[in-house]
């Protein structure tokens, strides 16, 4: 096998395959990228049996072939060497050098017939849509992911297509996050995906300008576009009926700057530790005040807002309200309350872009 490419273009490559590369695993086979050199191009793939990530890079290849190197190890070559373009060639005993220049490694690579082969999904076309706008629902709920794997469904998020829209549920028993976008769909589907997947999809994806094609089958979702493809495993087991837990109305509004929150909250933020985690008291009545004490000390702060309905305080973890305010990407953001101990619901002040539930915690002393 030997080839001739471009060093940026291959550094970028690697990199974009290397987080399917599994890390301290019991098959050192998985820790490395397969390349295959074919007529024009080098396919490059990683897989760690959970997810696939494939892409290809123009080459000129003067002797086709395939292996196997230390996804590390290759990455750092050639990050390293100097020169504009690397010229790689390998023998049928794996010796392996890697030119750049008058910089030359030699190297061995793994027998690329023991790389496993790639799960064959078989899946059927279920919608494209545009990268800009899977990133931002990807990007919007990815954050409430349960990082819990005693309730290994929600690990992932739900996604839900029908023919007219598509809808991204993520949850970790503490928050929720939705979001809906009017799509045309070619069939209907209901499926889990791991976190780590829609990760991949939004840094790899969604700086295309190419729309991504979806397809998924009981077992496996494939997302596609003209420079990866991304394969991934569907985690089995039943998603909350998060619709039972949405209230229905609320009777206390609060429309406020997403800063102005976010900014009074980090500072209130300054005494709450891992060790010390109280929980911070919000009453909203003409204003917004936020109160903590903990045995660092107490703080009040106080911002202003649009309140309508009954004054109420409602007790919150201060990082999953804050996560809440950042993700909404909104100047303004909505809270509807519907009593201190009720789930508050943060909207944008207009549309329906997305929304968020936030559980109160009780206070201590109640």
């Amino acid at each position: 096998m030997k080839f001739i490419c471009d060093r940026t273009t291959l550094s970028n490559a690697i990199s974009g395959v290397s987080k399917a590369v599994a890390t301290h695993s019991n098959m050192p086979i998985l820790e490395t990228i397969l390349f295959h050199a074919e007529q024009g191009r080098i396919v490059l793939t990683a897989y760690d049996l959970e997810i696939a990530i494939t892409t290809n890079i123009p080459a000129i290849v003067s002797n086709p072939g395939e292996l196997a190197l230390s996804a590390k190890l290759i990455g750092d070559m050639v990050r390293r060497l100097p020169s504009d373009d690397i010229e790689v060639e390998s023998n049928e005993d794996l010796s392996v050098s890697v030119k750049g220049g008058i910089t030359q490694y030699n190297l061995t690579s793994m027998n690329p017939m023991d790389y496993p082969i790639l799960p064959d999904p078989g899946a059927d076309e279920a919608v494209e849509i545009e990268s800009e706008t899977l990133k931002e629902m990807i990007d919007t709920t990815l954050f409430a992911v349960s990082v819990d794997d005693k309730k290994p469904a929600h690990t992932g998020e739900l996604f839900v297509l029908n023919s007219t829209s598509l809808t991204i549920v993520a949850l970790d028993g503490y928050r929720l996050a939705i979001v809906e976008r009017p799509v045309t769909a070619t069939r209907e589907i209901k499926i889990i995906i791991p976190s780590k997947t829609m990760g991949e999809v939004s840094r790899l994806m969604g700086e295309s300008e190419e729309k991504v094609l979806i397809c998924a089958n009981r077992r496996f979702v494939v997302f596609r576009n003209e420079e990866y493809t991304i394969t991934s495993r569907l985690i089995d087991g039943e998603y909350l009926d998060y619709s039972r837990v949405i209230p229905a109305g609320c009777t206390t509004t609060v429309t406020v700057s997403t800063n102005a929150f976010l900014n009074s909250i980090d500072r209130a933020s300054l005494i709450i530790t891992e060790r010390l985690k109280n929980p911070l008291r919000i009453r909203f009545d003409n204003t917004v005040t936020i109160r903590c004490q903990t045995p660092l000390g107490s703080v009040q702060d106080e911002i202003p807002a649009t309140i309508e309905g009954q004054a109420v305080e409602v007790g919150f973890n201060n990082r999953y309200l804050m996560d809440a305010l950042r993700y909404s990407g909104k100047d303004e953001v909505t809270l509807q309350i519907s009593g201190p101990l009720a789930p508050v619901k943060v909207v944008p002040t207009e549309g329906n872009d997305f929304m968020f539930l936030v559980l109160p915690l009780r206070f201590k002393n109640e």
